[in-house]
């Protein structure tokens, strides 16, 4: 069965709001990029990717930035304290279902993420420090990976 609630109401706004910017994105690259998307060398791409992907996770996910994401919280009295809890429907429930979702909120940042590179010559080096930032973050996670104990049948265990 087919549930209808007012939060697909938000979702198509926020939709549409993001369709236009990229419109929008794509009329001012028409006529004021420094590079075009043919340009674009396989150096580039691999500085956009990487710089998306930390930016994505330091958006979503880090501690950093967790005061910005419990702005879309709604705040709730319990007994002794009290709890964030996502909203049920509204506008914020859109907003944090783009924040906590990696896969939405790295479309939105690759937008912005290329639409900046492509633009000005400026953001070569914050994208440069996100990017180095990013294949720090993914050799740690290999060297954790490979580090990693696994228990062996030589082990004794308590009886």
């Amino acid at each position: 069965m087919l549930k209808i609630t007012d939060q697909y109401f938000w979702n198509l706004v926020l939709l549409i709001f993001l369709g236009f910017l990229v419109v929008m994105g794509t009329i001012i690259l028409e006529t004021e990029a420094r590079l075009t998307v043919a340009e674009l060398t396989i150096f580039d791409v691999a500085l956009v990717v990487l710089a998306t992907w930390r930016l994505a996770r330091f958006l979503g996910q880090d501690s950093a930035t967790k005061f910005f994401r419990e702005q879309f919280y709604d705040l709730k009295k319990t007994a002794r304290s009290y709890t964030l809890e996502i909203p049920v429907h509204g506008p914020r429930r859109t907003i944090l279902d783009i924040l906590l979702n990696p896969w939405q909120l790295s479309i939105g940042l690759g937008a912005v993420v290329i639409f900046i590179y492509l633009l000005t010559p400026y953001a070569v080096y914050p994208l440069l420090i996100l990017a180095l930032s990013g294949l720090v973050g993914i050799l740690e996670m290999a060297a954790n990976l490979l580090t990693k104990k696994l228990p062996t049948t030589e082990q004794s265990y308590p009886q």
